[in-house]
Formats: structure tokens, sequence, C-alpha cells
């Protein structure tokens, strides 16, 4: 996953028409993704090691697992690894409101004229 963020960031980077300097990567990952943040920022801290991305600062916002109960009509927060039903009528998770969010949200740059 760390490989895919690195080279969507490259193939941008690569497709503007002035070098820029990057300083922050935003990213937005879901709970029920099951990608732990630290893992991720060890391994891109170690794969961005000697590239253009060496000391770019990656921030990692969580977004929480919510669910809605189409029975209940009502949102709930199942918690992570035990049971994924309703809290109220035990009805399945079927419908995810957030929590699958992988992407990146913004990235910090500057132009590299300006340093």
């Amino acid at each position: 996953m760390t490989k895919a963020l690195i080279l969507t960031v490259k193939d941008w980077w690569e497709s503007q028409p002035e070098r820029l300097e990057i300083s922050q990567i935003h990213l937005i990952v879901g709970k029920f993704t099951c990608v732990e943040p630290a893992s991720l920022q060890f391994a891109f801290e170690v794969q961005t090691r000697n590239t253009f991305l060496e000391n770019v600062k990656l921030i990692i916002k969580e977004t929480p697992l919510i669910a809605f109960c189409h029975h209940c009509q009502q949102e709930y927060s199942p918690k992570i690894g035990l049971q994924y039903a309703c809290p109220e009528c035990n009805s399945s998770m079927e419908d995810i409101r957030s929590g699958r969010e992988l992407k990146i949200d913004r990235i910090e740059y500057a132009y590299a004229s300006n340093f």
C-alpha cells in the first residue's frame, strides 16, 4: 500500500509543470481498512529514504467505523474486531457510512524556486 501511495504522489509530482517541494502529505484512513497508521508511517519513512519524498511529513487522519441500522434507523459505532451487529436489535451490519476511506486528502508543497 505504501508503494502505491508513493507511486501516486510521484506520478502527480512529475506531471506538474514546475518542480515542487512537497512538505506534507495528508491521508484519510478509515478504521475498517485494517491499515495500522504507525506501520504505514514507518513503511513510508523507510521507502522514501534517498528520494524526493525523504523529508516529507505523512499526516494520517483516521475516520471511525460508523454503520447504519435500517431496522432501528440509527447510526452506531461497532468495535473493530468484535461483533459488528447493531447493538439495539442485533441486525447484521449492512450499511457502512464511514471507516472504509483510504485516500490522499491533500498535498502541501511550495515551488522549488522559492527555496
